[in-house]
């Protein structure tokens, strides 16, 4: 095998590898007043920069990366999850 056959294949190689791995992770979707205070992933508002930086808990300008479809059924003391910022 000549050099370019080496790459050629190698890079194939490691193109499937990474549609596999993509393939295996669940999608996720932003659900807003689920998180605790300081545990956020983004989007605290006025005050704050982003992750971590909410300052109640189920904040509901506030989200958290969570699997599709399961926002809208995460019970908190102050309802349920919301796929938009309130």
């Amino acid at each position: 095998m000549n050099s370019k056959t080496i790459l050629g294949a190698a890079v194939l190689a490691a193109l499937a590898a990474s549609a596999a791995t993509a393939a295996d992770k669940p999608k996720m979707e932003k659900c807003f007043g689920v998180a605790k205070a300081g545990q956020n992933d983004c989007a605290a508002g006025a005050g704050t920069s982003c992750a971590g930086t909410s300052k109640v808990d189920y904040q509901k300008n506030a989200w958290k990366l969570v699997p599709a479809g399961t926002c809208t059924k995460i019970k908190t003391p102050k309802g349920t999850g919301s796929l938009t910022a309130a």
